[in-house]
């Protein structure tokens, strides 16, 4: 077995001493436990994870699907970069929800305003869908539909090569279609990215680099 226990370890006893948890010599990757705790993976607001690391190539068409609970007005949903200007980018930005694309030829944006600044962010879960398809993109947020022109209708392939970064991205990684620099705090579940008829659902826990993650363990809803 190579990777850790999405789970909680207590009251651990060696030759009948306990351990003392609070002052480790070293920790990586550990969180407290929580009395209540929901599916999903756990972004503290510091960090990010990043997945695909030979590069994923969003191209002509991709519709990406998650589910996210904040209550911050601002942070980084999602990002996939090319060395050039290719590119797509979700995120909270003022307690709206922005979907950036650039197919080569120049940004565009759907943006999802709410009625209030958080009622996106109001530590309940809520459902975004964004699709791009060839020069088209649209965004779902709990079912509402946003859609934009583009003027760009030459222009259809979004000609990425770079890792998929999720809740944040590295200070040196360029993200061309990302206006936030705020690593997401909150919690996300069910990422899915489809591309025809391939659907995929992406595991944190397998992630390639994670900062400030925690996989399979999200706090639940304060009361």
């Amino acid at each position: 077995v190579t990777h850790s226990i999405p789970a909680c370890i207590g009251s651990m006893t060696i030759n009948s001493k306990q351990l003392d948890k609070e002052s480790p010599v070293s920790i990586f990757a550990v969180n407290k436990c929580y009395e209540t705790v929901q599916d999903g993976t756990f972004f503290d607001g510091s960090g990010f994870a990043a997945l695909v690391r030979e590069g994923y190539k969003v191209r002509s068409d991709v519709n990406i699907t998650l589910e996210f609970r904040t209550t911050a007005v601002h942070g980084v949903l999602l990002g996939v970069s090319s060395a050039k200007v290719d590119a797509i980018g979700l995120e909270i930005v003022h307690g709206k929800v922005l979907f950036h694309i650039n197919n080569g030829a120049g940004r565009i944006t759907a943006a999802y305003e709410p009625r209030g600044t958080n009622s996106l962010c109001d530590g309940k879960w809520h459902k975004l869908q964004a699709n791009k398809s060839k020069h088209r993109i649209s965004l779902i947020i709990d079912g509402n539909l946003v859609h934009t022109d583009n003027p760009y209708i030459q222009s259809t392939s979004a000609d990425t090569n770079n890792p998929i970064y999720v809740g944040g991205y590295p200070a040196d990684v360029k993200q061309n279609c990302l206006t936030s620099k705020s690593s997401f705090s909150g919690c996300l579940r069910n990422l899915v990215l489809t591309k025809g008829q391939h659907t995929e659902l992406f595991d944190f826990s397998k992630a390639f680099d994670l900062r400030g993650v925690f996989p399979h363990s999200c706090p639940g809803a304060e009361h």
